[in-house]
């Protein structure tokens, strides 16, 4: 997902065996992309729903592909993060919200390599809301798919953080613990009902907000992982399990938990706020593309050139994993 998290698959769990090494640790998890993209489709009203629904199977599991992107894709990395801790003690008082006022203040270089997520957010609501205007059903449901994983890291605390896989070597897997571990564990419990989707008046302030609040639990996420890798011997801490057709080192199901129950429902609540975003994001571009008529669009397919292209990007993430 970001360039250096290439780094840390390699030298951290390859060598350290943290965590398992497959592609879920480098995101707030492909189990929970999918489950959010899912279930944000249930927030839309009436003239939306039915178009999302039918083609709920392409949402759900094209929310990964941001991610598989990034490892393939120049420049794609940095959209799904902003260490935003980088511009001092104060960031979200000395950062311009706006691009162009980033970039004169900071330069853009810059920019790219501490992140730039969420202005790609709103970048994407651009596209999103141009393809509803064309009633384009190829271009809205790659957009809205894609948007939707998008603030599905505005949701994930350690994707505001250039600490986002420990501040010392010791709380080297933190990532990975707290975006895929729990999730793979908990996720199927949480409640996903969040209410219906809202109209937002600035999609790019609030991108902004929910980076605040996601950043605002980074102190926490680490004090409650510091204090149970304190207090547990490393044969509860840590077990092994069978990943695919392998036996790997993982942290145990009972540190596991014991996370989860210290951070009272925190990965829960950041899940809710993520599907409650994405439909809100959803149905404020199709609001202001003047709220086409979707129901005429359920009889369309998705192109043959798309469903090439489709294929033509599954056979490359096929080589990358």
């Amino acid at each position: 997902m970001l360039a250096k998290k290439r780094q840390v698959f390699s030298l951290v769990f390859a060598t350290l065996l943290v965590l398992a090494p497959h592609w879920d640790a480098f995101s707030f998890g492909f189990a929970a992309h999918r489950k959010i993209n899912r279930m944000a489709v249930f927030t839309l009203p009436p003239e939306m729903i039915g178009f999302f629904r039918l083609h709920i199977e392409y949402i759900t599991e094209h929310s990964i592909d941001p991610d598989r992107r990034a490892h393939t894709v120049p420049g794609e990395a940095p959209r799904h993060y902003i260490d935003i801790d980088h511009f001092g003690t104060n960031p979200f008082d000395s950062m311009p919200r706006r691009w162009r006022d980033a970039v004169e203040k900071y330069s853009e270089d810059t920019l790219q390599k501490y992140g730039v997520l969420p202005w790609h957010v709103n970048t994407m609501m651009y596209r999103l809301t141009r393809a509803f205007e064309d009633e384009d059903v190829d271009r809205i449901l790659y957009n809205a798919t894609h948007l939707g994983h998008y603030i599905s890291d505005l949701c994930t605390p350690l994707h505001t953080t250039k600490y986002y896989n420990g501040r010392v070597p010791e709380q080297r897997g933190i990532h990975a613990l707290w975006e895929s571990r729990l999730v793979e564990l908990y996720a199927d419990s949480y409640n996903y009902l969040v209410g219906r989707a809202e109209y937002i008046e600035s999609p790019l302030d609030r991108a902004w907000e929910l980076i605040e609040e996601s950043h605002a639990h980074v102190d926490s996420i680490y004090l409650v992982f510091d204090s149970l890798m304190t207090h547990m011997p490393p044969d509860v801490i840590f077990a092994h399990e069978m990943r695919g057709q392998s036996t790997q080192r993982t942290f145990s199901r009972t540190f596991s938990h014991a996370m989860h129950q210290a951070m009272q429902g925190m990965v829960e609540r950041q899940m809710r706020r993520a599907v409650k975003s994405t439909g809100d994001f959803w149905y404020t571009a199709w609001v202001n593309a003047g709220q086409p008529d979707l129901y005429k669009l359920e009889s369309k397919a998705l192109s043959r050139a798309f469903r090439r292209q489709l294929e033509r990007e599954e056979k490359m993430y096929s080589r990358i994993q």
